[in-house]
């Protein structure tokens, strides 16, 4: 499995966490884990939800959930963002 390296802000605890993800995942699938995994790396300043969304940390436009992360342009090094 082909995995990049991004990094992912989580306003909620205003902390940002490096973390690998598979190219070939939907971003559905990467949204729900993600989601998870940083709740439990926040010590509870975030906590997971339903209405979670990842965006682009630079220009605040949201991925479109049906897509493959190889689909939406991310790369390794690219900087998300968790609402």
């Amino acid at each position: 499995m082909n995995k990049i390296l991004v990094e992912i802000f989580l306003p909620a605890a205003n902390m940002s966490f490096d973390v690998y993800i598979p190219v070939e995942s939907k971003m559905s699938e990467i949204l729900t884990l993600v989601s998870s995994l940083l709740s439990e790396l926040s010590d509870g300043k975030y906590k997971a939800t339903k209405d979670a969304v990842l965006c682009d940390a630079q220009t605040g436009i949201i991925f479109n959930i049906n897509m493959a992360i190889s689909e939406l342009g991310i790369q390794h090094g690219s900087k998300l963002m968790l609402i």
